[in-house]
């Protein structure tokens, strides 16, 4: 198994991917929407991509985006977060 990749550099991929697509994780957070446990699941599978250098190329590239980059880990999750903050 691949270990896991530095908490903090995947914490801030997964947030900016939110903002790019438009889904606010903070704002979810703190209206209920997503638990402690699903953020801290997110940043889990996030930190055992095997891209984070394309993510960030990804993310480079695209201030703004209508999806996160083909084969994010989150992106069920940030998609549906994009639909309820709408």
């Amino acid at each position: 198994m691949k270990p896991l990749g530095e908490p903090l550099r995947h914490l801030r991929l997964m947030s900016r991917m939110g903002q790019a697509i438009g889904a606010d994780l903070s704002g979810a957070l703190a209206a209920g929407r997503i638990s402690n446990q699903d953020w801290a699941d997110m940043v889990t599978r996030c930190r055992g991509c095997s891209a984070p250098g394309q993510c960030a190329a990804f993310l480079a590239e695209h201030e703004d985006a209508s999806a996160p980059m083909p084969g994010c880990l989150n992106s069920e999750d940030l998609l549906r977060l994009k639909e309820q903050a709408r």
